[in-house]
C-alpha cells in the first residue's frame, strides 16, 4: 500500500473513504445479490435463487435496473464510517512501526495492525452495515413485509424509533470478527504481496502491481470471511416476532445454516461476494495508491 509520512493523517483518512465509496460505485449490484444469495433458502427452505445471474434476472424482472442499486446510499455511508477509519488507522499504525529505514513491519505486527483497525472501524460502521443488509434484502421479501427505508438515514431513524437504539449495532459481534477477518486478509495480504511482488524483480511500483496485489488480496479474502459474513447478513436482516428472535447469536446461525443446509452453504453466494470484493479491493487499493501518488506529487516537496 503507498506509503508516505508526509501525508498528513486526515488526508489518509479521507483518502480511504473516497477510495471505498468510489469501489462501492461499481460494485453495489454485487453486493446487493451476495446478501440476497446469502439470505436465499434460509432455514431449510427452498432456494429462491439457483446461481447469481439466476439472481441478477430475477431483480431485473422485478425490480428493473434501479433495484439492483437499492441500499446505495447505505453502501456509500458504510465507506464513509467504516473503510475511512479502517484505511486511516491501518496506515497510520503501519508507518509507526516500520523501521526508520522506511522497513515495513513484520507480519504479526501488521496482522496486530489490520486487527486493530478492522474492530474499531466496523464498530463504527455498524448502523450503516444494518441498513444495507435490510435495504438490498427488502426485493426479495413479500410486500407485506418489506421495511421500505426510504434511504440510510430513514433507516437509522426508523431503526432507533421502531426497535431502539441499540438496534443499530445488532450483530456487531460477528460484524467486528468478520472485520477483523477481512482486515488481516486483506491489508495484510495486499501489503505482503506488493512486497513479494515488488522483490521479485518482475513487477515495479506501477498499476499493473496493485493490480496483482489486490486481486491476490481479493481471493484470499473471500475465502477466510465468507462464513464469518453470511452468519452477520443473517442477524442483521432477522425481525423479532412476539419478542422472541431468529436467532440467538453468530453461533446459532452457524449451527443451524450447517445443519438445515450443509457446510458448503456457508460459502452460498461465492460467486458474486468474490466478483464484489474482488473488484472492489482492486478498484479500492487502485485508487488509494493514486490519490496518495498524486497527493505527494502536488504538495509534498
Amino acid at each position: 500500500m503507498a506509503s508516505n509520512q508526509n501525508i498528513p493523517k486526515p488526508v489518509k483518512f479521507a483518502f480511504g473513504g473516497i477510495s471505498g465509496m468510489g469501489a462501492t460505485v461499481v460494485v453495489q449490484p454485487l453486493d446487493l445479490l451476495k446478501n440476497r444469495m446469502q439470505l436465499s433458502g434460509e432455514g431449510g427452505a427452498a432456494r429462491a435463487h439457483r446461481t447469481v445471474f439466476h439472481a441478477g434476472i430475477s431483480v431485473f424482472k422485478t425490480e428493473g435496473f434501479s433495484g439492483l442499486y437499492k441500499g446505495l446510499s447505505a453502501g456509500l455511508a458504510r465507506q464513509i464510517m467504516y473503510t475511512t477509519t479502517r484505511v486511516g488507522i491501518y496506515t497510520t499504525l503501519f508507518e509507526k512501526f516500520s523501521g526508520p529505514d522506511g522497513k515495513p513491519p513484520g507480519f504479526f505486527t501488521k496482522a496486530g495492525c489490520a486487527l486493530t483497525a478492522g474492530g474499531i472501524g466496523s464498530f463504527i460502521g455498524t448502523p450503516a452495515e444494518i441498513s444495507l443488509i435490510r435495504m438490498t434484502a427488502d426485493g426479495s421479501l413479500p410486500p407485506q413485509k418489506r421495511r421500505n427505508y426510504k434511504n440510510v438515514f430513514n433507516a437509522f431513524s426508523r431503526i432507533t424509533k421502531e426497535e431502539g437504539l441499540f438496534t443499530l449495532w445488532r450483530g456487531c459481534g460477528p460484524t467486528v470478527s468478520r472485520a477483523m477477518v477481512v482486515n488481516i486478509a486483506q491489508l495484510v495480504t495486499y501489503s505482503s504481496a506488493k512486497e513479494e511482488l515488488l522483490a521479485s524483480g518482475y513487477f515495479k511500483d506501477n498499476i499493473f502491481c496493485h493490480f496483482a496485489s489486490s486481486m491476490i488480496s481479493g481471493l484470499v479474502t473471500t475465502l477466510a470471511s465468507m462464513p464469518v459474513d453470511i452468519c452477520k447478513t443473517r442477524i442483521q436482516n432477522m425481525k423479532v416476532v412476539n419478542g422472541v428472535p431468529e436467532y440467538k447469536g453468530a453461533v446459532d446461525v452457524f449451527l443451524k445454516t450447517v445443519r438445515n443446509e450443509g457446510v458448503f452453504s456457508l460459502w452460498k453466494g461465492f460467486t458474486p461476494y468474490y466478483a464484489r470484493l474482488g473488484p472492489h479491493t482492486v478498484i479500492m487499493f487502485l485508487l488509494l495508491e493514486q490519490l496518495n501518488t498524486s497527493y505527494v506529487k502536488a504538495f509534498v516537496k
